[in-house]
Parts: structure tokens; C-alpha cells; sequence
């Protein structure tokens, strides 16, 4: 009966464990929502969140973009290129930039580098007790430290996906027009066939979703992080790790559901 509890036991912890990572981040992710709508209001901490997630994040995204457009309309081409269809790149690059490849690789880019700041950041407020100093001076730190994020968030994210989107296109008419020799009025026109607002609207919901997918998650492991350095290094670790995954399949599930409601 021992030996069977032990095996049981190692079956059962790390199910125990996700179970109450999960019941943890739903529960602070609640109490940050609702410290949102709750005074004092601090837009000032709202700006320097907006700044550090959106503004700070602009260079990498739109690198990534510029380089993800690039090696799209590439590929596109010389696919194409068999089918005599090469004037089809600039609509089929649009559609795949706006429904998946910038809402995913902006929220991938932010995750690596403001989750990962957000998350070593309050796990270092955490083992040095910042967090419990800022509650015993009758402050909330929820609502101090995590709804800023929150909405900073869910505010640039779309606006980051957008400008990945125009970037992307740019670098796809580099690389099809400019360095291919394609027709730029037939780029243009593909562009106009075949992309809709549809598509662009699609990216957009997933962008919102997943910049509040990676504030809740980093939030989360940074604010509950403990064990010294160790334990701040591990729970920026996990945020990132964790993030990435949730925000993959949540894209899918969130496809799913819009093609099925016919967006």
C-alpha cells in the first residue's frame, strides 16, 4: 500500500501543481481586473507601462516584421513561381501577415522582452520584500504594481500587430517588386483581391488577447516568485516558456472560432 500511495503520488503532483498555477493566475488575473475599476486611478503608472511594453517594443517588432515579410513574399514567390502566379504574392503575404504571423510574432517578441522584464522585475520586488513593504504602507499592490500592465497590455499589443502588419507588407513589396522584378500594380492589386478588413480585424482580437495573455502570465510568476536569485531567474524562465506555449494555443483556438463564425 506504501509503494502504491508513492507511485499515485508522483502520478498525481504534477497535476496538482498545474492545477494550482492555474487556480493562481486566475484568481490574481481576476483581482487585477477588478482593481482596474477601482480608485485611486494612477495614469501616470499607466503611461510608464504603456512606454515600456508598447513604445520600447516598437524596434524589435518592427525589425521582426520588416525580415518576416522579406522571407514570406520569398518563399511565396518561388512557390508560386511553378504555377505562373507569381502576381498573387502581395495578397496571399497580406493575409497570412494579418491573421497570423503579426499578432503571433509581435506578442512572441513582447513576451521576450517586456514579459521577461515584467516578470524578473516584480520577482525581484518579491524576495526583497518591496511588495510587502508597498502593502503595509496601506497600498494595494495588485492594483500599484499589476492593472497597469494589464491594460498597457491589452492597449499596445494591437498597435504593435498593426505596425508589424505595415512593416511586413513594406518588406514583402522589397522583396517581390524591387528584388524580383514584380509588376507593383498587380502587387497592389492582389493585396486589394484577396486581403479584407476581415483579416486585419482577426489579427487585431488576437493581438488584444495575447497582450492580456502575456501580462496575467508574467505578472503571475513574477508576483508569486520566491527563493532568492535562483527563484527570480526560474520564474522569468517558466513566464516566458509558459507564455509562448499559451499564446500558440490560444491562436489556434481563437482561429477556430473566428472561421467558424465566419470572419
Amino acid at each position: 500500500m506504501s509503494l502504491w500511495r508513492k507511485v499515485v503520488g508522483a502520478w498525481l503532483r504534477p497535476i496538482v501543481a498545474m492545477l494550482e498555477n492555474i487556480g493562481q493566475l486566475v484568481t490574481l488575473t481576476l483581482k487585477t481586473i477588478m482593481w482596474l475599476f477601482r480608485p485611486p486611478f494612477r495614469p501616470k503608472r499607466l503611461l510608464e507601462a504603456m512606454d515600456f511594453i508598447g513604445a520600447q517594443s516598437t524596434f524589435i517588432v518592427g525589425l521582426t516584421g520588416v525580415f518576416s515579410g522579406m522571407v514570406v513574399a520569398l518563399q511565396t514567390s518561388y512557390a508560386l513561381r511553378a504555377f505562373s502566379a507569381e502576381g498573387r504574392v502581395g495578397g496571399i503575404v497580406a493575409v497570412s501577415l494579418t491573421r497570423e504571423v503579426a499578432p503571433v510574432f509581435a506578442a512572441i517578441m513582447v513576451t521576450a522582452r517586456a514579459g521577461s522584464s515584467m516578470a524578473a522585475e516584480l520577482g525581484n520586488m518579491r524576495v526583497t520584500e518591496q511588495i510587502d513593504a508597498i502593502k503595509t504602507m496601506g497600498v494595494s499592490p495588485v492594483q500599484y504594481l499589476l492593472s497597469p500592465r494589464l491594460l498597457a497590455s491589452v492597449i499596445m499589443m494591437p498597435l504593435l500587430a498593426v505596425l508589424y502588419m505595415a512593416v511586413g507588407m513594406g518588406g514583402a513589396y522589397l522583396v517581390a517588386v524591387v528584388w524580383l522584378g514584380g509588376d507593383p500594380g498587380i502587387f497592389a492589386q492582389s493585396v486589394r483581391d484577396l486581403a479584407t478588413v476581415g483579416d486585419i480585424r482577426m489579427g487585431i482580437i488576437k493581438a488584444t488577447v495575447f497582450g492580456f495573455l502575456i501580462s496575467s502570465i508574467a505578472g503571475r510568476y513574477g508576483y508569486f516568485a520566491s527563493g532568492g536569485a535562483k527563484g527570480v531567474g526560474t520564474a522569468t524562465t517558466r513566464a516566458v516558456v509558459d507564455t509562448c506555449v499559451a499564446i500558440l494555443i490560444v491562436n489556434y483556438i481563437l482561429t477556430q472560432l473566428m472561421l467558424d463564425g465566419g470572419m
